[in-house]
């Protein structure tokens, strides 16, 4: 066989077995490790060395959570492994390492406890393998789904998560601020619709600065955007409906939108709003329509007032 692949005799017994044995852990490429009952490595295959860039000697100098193991993750890890070794339990798990030079990864480990000629527990045996790209994709991929791709907010799939979330029977409760923006329809249809999503752009920008931290601005569909505020009381989406109204009473410049045409400038299209709020245990669908109830009368109060005033 031509290749990396070693060449190897045929079995002729225990030694060809052993050899076979040590040739597969040298040849591995997932990182192989044995662990003494001291936490301290024994054995380290080379593909363990070459991606982490510890040495042999520098993983045996210590126990292996104080080595290779990312900080936050210590504790768990020392957990882990005191409680197999009482127990002999198997187990799986998934955790960050750190190697030589500070770079993360993430893999995921099937950790085995060696047992002695008593049925003792003597060491643990981990295979790894390295899930970090994995692991990205699919939080690229989970993104996608979750976030509004003009806007980069979140989008009605993550809204609704997030607020079911907050409304568990367990949770904090929380509050929905809902904006449907005022003229929106009257800019698309003069400047374009390169033009009407540059506005829709800066408005999710201003609702983003305009939220706490810990609460969830996102877009429905349109000119429709949704901040959830978990834990909120009156006061607080109050607050946070004077804040959005005035930070999208200020105009915005559309002119780099249309090319610098001078026919677009400054628009300006302001928000009507309306909040409701949920405790533990409540629909999250229904408090979402009693915050877009609330928000259709306001809009439908300012249409009349606007009316009466011409």
């Amino acid at each position: 066989m031509d290749g990396p692949s070693r060449r190897f005799p045929a079995p002729a017994g225990a030694a060809s077995d052993h050899a076979l044995m040590a040739a597969a852990f040298a040849g591995s490429r997932a990182l192989l490790l044995v662990i003494g009952p001291d936490g301290h490595v024994l054995v380290a295959n080379p593909a363990m060395t070459a991606a982490t860039g510890w040495t042999p000697e520098e993983l045996a100098a210590r126990p292996f959570w104080e080595t290779f193991v990312v900080p936050e993750d210590r504790p768990r890890a020392h957990a882990d492994f005191t409680r197999a070794m009482a127990t002999g339990e198997h187990f799986t798990v998934e955790g960050d390492w750190t190697g030589r030079d500070g770079g993360r990864r993430r893999i995921s480990m099937q950790v085995d406890v060696l047992l002695d000629e008593d049925g003792r527990p003597c060491a643990e045996s981990l295979v790894g393998v390295d899930v970090t790209e994995q692991r990205r994709e699919e939080e690229r991929l989970r993104r996608r789904a979750e976030t509004d791709a003009l806007t980069g907010l979140a989008n009605r799939r993550r809204l609704v998560a997030r607020l079911h979330e907050a409304l568990a029977d367990d949770g904090p409760g929380a509050g929905v601020l809902f904006c449907d923006l005022d003229g929106f329809k009257a800019v698309n249809d003069r400047d374009g619709h390169h033009a009407g999503d540059q506005l829709l752009v800066e408005v999710a920008r201003r609702l983003t600065a305009a939220a706490a931290p810990g609460e969830l601005v996102g877009r429905l569909g349109g000119d429709e955007f949704v901040v959830v505020s978990p834990g909120a009381d009156r006061g607080r989406l109050a607050a946070l409906a004077e804040d959005v109204r005035v930070a999208l009473s200020r105009p915005v410049d559309l002119r780099d939108a249309a090319g610098g045409a001078a026919q677009v400038g400054a628009v300006e299209v302001g928000a009507s709003t309306g909040w409701a709020l949920g405790p533990p245990g409540s629909d999250a669908d229904e408090v979402l329509r009693a915050a877009d109830r609330r928000m259709y009368r306001a809009k439908t109060a300012r249409r009349r007032v606007r009316a009466r005033g011409r």
